[in-house]
């Protein structure tokens, strides 16, 4: 066995082995905790921007929510507007035709009105003349001083 090349190969190779084993062990195990820090850094890292983007999400979902209540509170706000504009509008027009209406009645009432008058007054033209040519055909000068000064008589009494 001692003189076997094969049994002192495999103890060169222990002995290598045990004395290589307590620095590499070390090395390794620096360099495997070294990677473990990083990943836990990277794991926490990740986590705290998870949670961050759970903020974020939750924050843009409640503006969200407040927009959409928003908006949903500017659509009544414009429909009520738009109603109380429509009834406004409604309320305008009947009160701008009834106007119309009275002012129509009013030019039709001034029209008979001043028809009327004309027809008297073509009226009285017409008796007044018809009047002068009998009294100027038929009364002689006696007659009518004798009623000028009775009217005149009369007068002060119709004055009253």
């Amino acid at each position: 066995m001692f003189s076997s090349p094969d049994f002192w190969v495999l103890v060169a190779f222990v002995i290598f082995v045990a004395l290589v084993w307590k620095p590499a062990g070390k090395a390794i195990g620096a360099a495997l905790d070294g990677h473990a820090v990083k990943v836990r850094s990277q794991l926490e890292e990740a986590r705290r921007l998870r949670e961050e983007a759970q903020r974020m999400l939750a924050e843009y979902q409640r503006k969200q929510a407040e927009a959409l209540s928003e908006a949903a509170a500017i659509v009544a706000h414009a429909r009520a507007e738009a109603e109380r504009m429509k009834t406004e509008a409604e309320a305008d027009l009947v009160h701008q035709l009834a106007r119309r209406r009275q002012l129509a009645l009013d030019r039709i009432a001034q029209s008979e009105a001043q028809a009327v008058a004309e027809v008297r007054a073509a009226t009285v033209d017409a008796a007044m003349a018809a009047t002068r040519r009998l009294i100027v055909e038929n009364m002689d000068r006696s007659k009518a001083d004798a009623l000028i000064d009775q009217a005149a008589a009369e007068l002060p009494q119709r004055l009253h």
